[in-house]
């Protein structure tokens, strides 16, 4: 009988920890470029991320090979010119949240992370503010941050200059999964 409340009760520790760890795949990806003479976007659904509420840890990161404009010599050019991922394929934020939020199913809370944000093999810290909503097994996190080229020392040749913008206005959403 001891054994059974012992066993009992590390499962329920177990699971109650577990039960704070959320992994996704096939996230969303949308950053936005406003130049003065073009205004384009990129897309891409291969996303993948951890939110661990029990620890306040978050990992995202994106394969930039995956991004697609809907203009192949521009994804070419994109990928070969300006984020040259044969040398730094990954985009990756990995911080923690301000805040743990305690979350009710169905009820979208706002909070803020905090963390290092790398691409083109430059970190910087910055802050992301998003929505976490728990929805049953599921959470489903959206973001919205803004990154300025220079910043990570993405060039934009003078002749691009109008068609495409310094700062890059990047939006997420993935759905995770205990």
């Amino acid at each position: 009988m001891r054994f059974l409340i012992i066993l009992s009760l590390l499962l329920s520790i177990h699971w109650s920890v577990q039960a704070q760890k959320f992994k996704g795949e096939k996230g969303e990806i949308v950053f936005i470029s406003q130049a003065p003479l073009s205004e384009f976007e990129g897309k891409s659904n291969e996303l993948n991320g951890l939110v661990d509420l029990e620890n306040n840890l978050l990992d995202f990161f994106i394969d930039l090979n995956t991004l697609k404009t809907g203009i192949g010599l521009r994804d070419r050019h994109m990928r070969e010119n300006y984020l040259e991922t044969k040398k730094f394929p990954f985009a990756e934020f990995t911080g923690k949240l301000k805040t743990v939020p305690k979350l009710t199913n169905g009820t979208p809370v706002n909070v803020v992370a905090s963390g290092q944000f790398k691409i083109h093999g430059v970190e910087k810290n910055i802050e992301v503010p998003g929505q976490l909503t728990l929805e049953g097994n599921e959470l489903l996190l959206k973001a919205s941050f803004k990154v300025l080229l220079s910043d990570y020392k993405i060039s934009i040749p003078k002749v691009m200059f109008y068609e495409l913008a310094e700062e890059q206005i990047v939006n997420l959403s993935i759905r995770l999964k205990k």
